[in-house]
């Protein structure tokens, strides 16, 4: 190949390269704190959700606080490498998923001018903030709101005889905010729909198995809440694939559910269930909001994902013999 021809290729490579770098320089930076971990289900379903709406124009950053894994005493020293990660990206907005992350980081984002989006809050942002006079004006979201009473009532229709069910948490965050939300800091909720539920947290594995263990003949049906934070003798984080397969094959009674990833042939039967993924859509919609429709965030209300789906294992329905009613059967959507 003669010189001229080399050097064509060589400018030509550089002008793509060049090309490469003012497009990358122009993608705007959004910085997504995670309370929890990639490798948990629930963080992987919203971030998919965050990515199918924002990743073809914007670079998504991630940093893990692992607060599912990492003993509670360590949740502030990630809270502050997340900050320190913050501080080096300099991003144009800021994504908060879950209660761990608004409440480690929220005061000190509110002293920012930096826009943050939260999503995945069970708890009342307000609670975060309160030693402040208001909401902070830079900081707006999506609050998560686990559908017990609606779940309660379509479990009535599939199951009409139930007269009492049991609710398992971890002791994670989650689940303290459910006490205190939903059944109001007690651990029982009498006469919903005519079903007494009892809601029961629990810290360690073992005493996780022997709770299921002891479940028949005491109550009509188990829901699953979350179960990722249980420990087992060692005071190790147990894995939860292994919890909810171990549940889902011992359970005595039919196992339903709140959250997608607790459902399938070798964990729960279903029920009326949230979907991480809708969450992360729902978050990068007030982002687009934000960041492309100039909508100043001190004008937007949080906003409840209240969206839910029937989902349902045709193998848990067929082991526990449960034929679907026809107004839940037509708007179901299955997995094996």
């Amino acid at each position: 190949m003669c010189i001229k021809g080399r050097l064509s290729i060589f400018v030509s490579a550089f002008l793509v390269l060049i090309l490469i770098n003012i497009v990358s320089a122009d993608q705007k930076t959004i910085l997504v704190i995670e309370s929890y971990h990639a490798e948990y289900a629930w963080d992987a379903s919203y971030k998919s959700g965050l990515e199918e709406v924002l990743g073809k124009t914007y670079k998504l950053e991630y940093f893990e606080m692992d607060t599912k894994r990492v003993p509670k005493d360590q949740h502030q020293q990630r809270a502050d490498l997340a900050w320190e990660k913050y501080q080096q990206l300099k991003p144009t907005l800021v994504i908060l998923g879950d209660d761990a992350a608004l409440k480690f980081l929220g005061k000190k984002f509110a002293e920012t001018p930096t826009p943050v989006v939260y999503l995945g809050i069970n708890n009342n942002p307000r609670n975060y903030f309160k030693d402040m006079y208001d909401l902070p004006k830079n900081i707006t979201g999506v609050l998560e709101r686990p559908l017990l009473l609606r779940s309660i009532a379509n479990l009535k229709e599939i199951i009409p005889n139930m007269k009492k069910i049991i609710v398992l948490f971890d002791n994670d965050t989650t689940a303290e905010v459910v006490k205190q939300e939903v059944f109001k800091n007690k651990n029982s909720l009498l006469g919903i729909m005519g079903i007494d539920v009892e809601l029961k947290m629990i810290g360690d594995y073992k005493t996780w198995q022997d709770t299921v263990l002891s479940l028949k003949g005491k109550y009509d049906a188990c829901v699953v809440g979350l179960y990722q934070t249980l420990k087992d003798a060692d005071n190790k984080p147990v894995n939860a694939e292994d919890v909810i397969n171990w549940t889902s094959k011992n359970l005595p009674i039919p196992g339903f559910a709140f959250w997608d990833f607790a459902v399938g042939a070798n964990k729960t039967t279903g029920g009326f269930i949230i979907y991480g993924k809708d969450m992360g859509k729902q978050a990068a919609d007030i982002v687009i909001q934000i960041l492309e429709k100039g909508e100043s965030i001190e004008k937007m209300r949080p906003i409840s994902s209240d969206k839910g789906q029937f989902l349902f294992s045709k193998a848990q329905l067929k082991k526990w013999n449960i034929k679907l009613p026809p107004q839940i059967e037509q708007k179901t959507k299955y997995v094996e």
